[in-house]
């Protein structure tokens, strides 16, 4: 049961109030970064709450038991508060949100009034909306693996064991046709597909997923990206471009000769060869099966 300070209660209590609202944001490296929607800078619970961020919370859903509540904050885009390179780089997933209910005469007097975790963001022009969950929703999440003909290890990582050092390469920018395409020189030993489903890095750190590859006659890649560039990037900006994986054995075996790692299940047999039925024409031996 929550236990409001007797000096805020107090002051709730009270015929008038001077109360707003706080937000402390824990991002997963470890940076601390404080809001309110109070017209000036507050500091709460020891962290520097900056009212120039223009931050609001919308209606908050609660349920008793193990539901996950659910609630948004919407923001606008500043140097001080959150760049709009800090959200497409995704620095904000999963960070942890306290919220506060603050008396702005006195911030000593504030109260805790939840705990959420950033989840699906979504930006329009100059205005960012955070989908802030409950702690309980990590109990709808999965949980233990999947079997399935396909990989379910991220390319690169400790159960997948590619060294992507290997399957990198720095090209330049040629042009940008729009926000959803590049062409790059330089990649001219990869052939079309090689980077699809992978990523691309700019010079200012920032990654963006691929969707595809095509490689001209010319030598130059044209990439499409799964989603638009926030900003312009100049003819001439050096970036690197990473393999994408399709989570094939084939692929693993072919591209990659990690097949002795695979993390998928390949002789898993397909739903149409399970819901299938003995006859004349297919051999149902019990033998081993490949994509």
């Amino acid at each position: 049961m929550r236990e409001v300070p007797a000096a805020l209660a107090a002051h709730l209590a009270a015929d008038a109030t001077t109360t707003c609202h706080a937000w402390r944001v824990t991002r997963r490296d470890g940076a601390v970064l404080g809001f309110t929607d109070h017209d000036g800078d507050l500091t709460v619970a020891g962290t520097l709450c900056h009212a120039a961020s223009g931050f609001a919370t919308t209606e908050n859903e609660a349920a008793a038991g193990l539901a996950a509540g659910s609630g948004e904050v919407a923001g606008g885009f500043s140097s001080a508060a959150i760049s709009e390179v800090d959200l497409a780089s995704g620095r904000f997933d999963g960070a942890r949100v306290e919220l506060f209910l603050v008396n702005w005469e006195d911030p000593g007097q504030h109260l805790a009034l939840a705990v959420r975790e950033i989840g699906e963001v979504s930006r329009a022009g100059e205005r960012f909306t955070a989908e802030l969950r409950s702690i309980a929703h990590r109990l709808d999440q999965p949980q233990g693996r999947i079997y399935g003909r396909r990989c379910d290890a991220s390319l690169g990582d400790a159960r997948c064991g590619v060294d992507l050092t290997l399957f990198r390469a720095t090209g330049t920018v040629v042009e940008m046709p729009d926000r959803s395409h590049l062409v790059v020189s330089g990649l001219a030993s990869f052939a079309s597909g090689f980077f699809d489903r992978g990523s691309l890095v700019l010079a200012d750190s920032q990654e963006i997923a691929i969707d595809g590859h095509v490689l001209s006659a010319d030598g130059r890649a044209r990439l499409t990206l799964w989603l638009p560039l926030d900003r312009a990037v100049q003819a001439g900006e050096t970036v690197t471009t990473i393999a994408g994986c399709d989570k094939r054995f084939a692929t693993c075996r072919s591209r990659f000769a990690n097949h002795l790692n695979f993390r998928g299940f390949p002789h898993v047999p397909g739903s149409d060869f399970s819901y299938s039925y003995v006859d004349g024409e297919r051999l149902h031996d019990g033998s081993t099966i490949f994509e």
